[in-house]
């Protein structure tokens, strides 16, 4: 069972996912950490990433939840996922994945990233971010406004 935490910047994603990591004991991961050094360069300076910079990082993803499924290990990542095409790369030939996605409105997510210190994201792609949304169908939807740890009961009592 691997589960991804997903939405736009500034949502929580890795919060949550630390937060749950902990109740479950499973490993934790950040896709942010899997970026190339060229993609964070591109996102400090303000600039989106394509879907062909985003490729190779999504498959490395891809690699990873592969790797959890084969040794039947469990495990969380805190991933934008923002697309159905992205979601179908990380699930591909991975049956045990499940999507949660952190839903905000925009109001509320960019008073979070301008109140986020030390973070490579550019505040101004988070427009960029929500016009590129897919919001997913088959995931379990959990609105940001409650706390962390409310969330993480929501996740837990859900799954």
């Amino acid at each position: 069972m691997f589960y991804v935490i997903m939405g736009v910047s500034g949502t929580g994603k890795s919060t949550v996912g630390k937060l749950l990591a902990e109740y479950t004991g499973w490993d934790f991961y950040d896709a942010d950490d899997f970026h190339s050094a060229a993609n964070i360069d591109k996102l400090k300076r303000g600039i989106a990433l394509s879907d062909r910079d985003r490729l190779p990082w999504l498959e490395q993803l891809q690699q990873l939840i592969a790797e959890h499924d084969q040794s039947d290990r469990p495990g969380i990542l805190a991933c934008s996922a923002l697309k159905c095409q992205y979601r179908q790369i990380l699930s591909r030939d991975n049956l045990g994945v499940t999507f949660i996605y952190l839903r905000g409105d925009y109001q509320a997510v960019q008073t979070r990233i301008q109140q986020r210190q030390g973070h490579f994201m550019n505040s101004d792609l988070l427009r960029s971010q929500f016009a590129v949304l897919e919001e997913p169908e088959a995931a379990l939807i959990i609105d940001i406004s409650a706390t962390p740890k409310e969330i993480v009961a929501k996740i837990l009592k859900s799954l």
